[in-house]
């Protein structure tokens, strides 16, 4: 192994206090020893392909520079995973290796233990992938963009497509240049992977660390606000990453007087839809909010929006990597893509057809209007993109999920989860008639199917960064939405058209 191969371990330049944790701050060269010294302990065993099933934390960080200085392949292994997807994971990505915190039990399709790694922090599995599984030359990433059900996804990226997103990150936010990024997202997601990690890293800020309790999860998508906000003025972070569920929470606890630190200049939000009215209600609060837009099959963010160069109701320009192209009212990206997707062939050549429909104003700001797969057509024949409306009623304070259809229906119908418990039937109803009034007639929704739980990615509802799986949803309600067309419209209509 040749030493200092990574320019994120040749980056770390000194600073004292680069890392900031509970209950420890860490500077540059401790994180650059521990990082060489367990990748020197991962090439002496022979290992190159390693699993990661870990909390939010430095030992995240410090295994995943080890890794990218060996030159291997890292699998970051989302918490919530269960244990047959876990065990689709190793089988899949072929991993060597599982590792977990130090003192874990042993993790689901680990043969035995290994050790322990990093002064003990760590404690190393064996897996025996059942067959030889090939990647794509160059991965080093195998990232799963849904885990929401048994055969998630593998992505493979190369370690220069992950670099050029990062720096080209740290070139189009220079505007920004945030000194201290607060990680709120887990660290298996690829977005708080390249921007909270590798961006805040090229650009010689501070990474704030907590663990995802410490944050406030509990649970695959349970959140406490209060414990969020006792994190974000421990850590007095300038930037942050939030998605757009968890932005709603953040302003209405901000409208009901909790105080947000004003140490924060720069909430990226993404992962979904941001509906103008939630937008205008976190200006109204003076939150520096900006929406963003990317993909995984892109290495994550593609466009930003930023303090001087921002649009409501587009996700930004493009990034200075990224070439934006519509074909067909198709979004498609040129600049960065995977590698492939892990049993699939390589993804063909030319730019990434994104399947997301949309536009690109004249100022070169880029609009997302919906996902064409999503796209619905009513008995009216008016296509809807159901994201658009659900953004609108995620937006009122007493709605905190939804889902709307209405394929070949004169009307549509949303399976609602409200805010609160306490909230019954009538009042649902009231907040949907309240969102109506700003929708046109074909979009409104006529019809309510009130789920019992809120969606999650541990029952199978939601994608590992909160996005709803429509197709799963509407498939495990669909008794319900059939019985909600033969019983009269649950919303008082406003007349539809043709």
């Amino acid at each position: 192994m040749n030493a200092l191969t990574s320019p994120l371990i040749a980056g770390l330049g000194g600073r004292k206090a680069r890392v900031l944790t509970s209950s420890a701050e860490i500077g540059d060269e401790q994180i650059r020893q521990r990082a060489l010294r367990l990748a020197s302990r991962l090439d002496l065993q022979g290992i190159d392909r390693v699993a990661s099933q870990l909390d939010n934390g430095i030992h995240w960080l410090v295994l995943d520079l080890a890794v990218r200085e060996l030159g291997g392949v890292h699998v970051p292994l989302p918490t919530f995973f269960s244990p047959e997807q876990i065990s689709h994971a190793l089988e899949s990505s072929g991993a060597q290796c599982v590792v977990t915190a130090g003192g874990a039990p042993a993790p689901t399709g680990s043969t035995g233990a290994l050790g322990t790694l990093d002064g003990g922090t760590l404690a190393q599995w064996r897996t025996c992938p059942a067959t030889s599984v090939d990647l794509p030359t160059g991965t080093a990433c195998v990232t799963y963009t849904s885990g929401t059900t048994g055969r998630p996804k593998g992505v493979c990226l190369s370690a220069d497509t992950l670099l050029t997103v990062a720096s080209s990150l740290v070139q189009g936010s220079s505007a920004i240049a945030p000194h201290r990024h607060l990680c709120l997202m887990p660290l298996s997601t690829l977005l708080e992977n390249v921007v909270g990690l590798y961006a805040t890293l090229l650009s010689d800020a501070q990474i704030a660390l907590p663990s995802l309790a410490e944050i406030g999860y509990t649970g695959a998508s349970g959140l406490g606000v209060p414990t969020l906000f006792r994190c974000l003025h421990r850590y007095q972070p300038e930037s942050v990453i939030l998605v757009p569920q968890l932005l709603l929470a953040v302003v209405m606890a901000a409208e009901s007087g909790a105080p947000l630190p004003a140490s924060l200049r720069y909430i990226a939000v993404g992962g979904g839809r941001v509906g103008p009215g939630l937008l205008a209600r976190a200006r109204a609060l003076a939150l520096p909010v900006f929406e963003g837009y990317g993909l995984t099959e892109c290495a994550s963010v593609v466009c930003l929006n930023q303090p001087g160069a921002s649009r409501d109701g587009s996700v930004g320009k493009a990034l200075p990597h990224a070439r934006i192209a519509i074909v067909d009212n198709e979004i498609q990206v040129d600049g960065a893509r995977a590698l492939g997707y892990l049993g699939a062939e390589p993804l063909p050549d030319g730019p990434i057809r994104t399947g997301d429909l949309g536009h690109v104003d004249a100022d070169g700001f880029v609009h997302v209007t919906g996902r064409r797969k999503n796209v619905f057509i009513t008995a009216f024949g008016r296509n809807v993109s159901p994201e658009w409306v659900e953004s609108e009623l995620l937006s009122h304070p007493d709605l905190a999920q939804a889902v709307v259809w209405g394929e070949a229906q004169a009307d549509n119908v949303a399976v609602l989860v409200p805010r609160r418990a306490d909230l019954d039937d009538a009042a649902l109803a009231r907040a949907v008639a309240e969102v109506n009034a700003g929708l046109p007639d074909y979009a409104r929704v006529s019809r309510i199917v009130r789920a019992p739980a809120p969606f999650s990615a541990s029952t199978g509802l939601l994608t590992a960064n909160g996005r709803p799986r429509r197709d799963a949803i509407l498939s495990h309600f669909q008794a319900e939405v059939d019985a909600s067309y033969r019983r009269p419209a649950s919303v008082p209509s406003t007349g539809v058209s043709a």
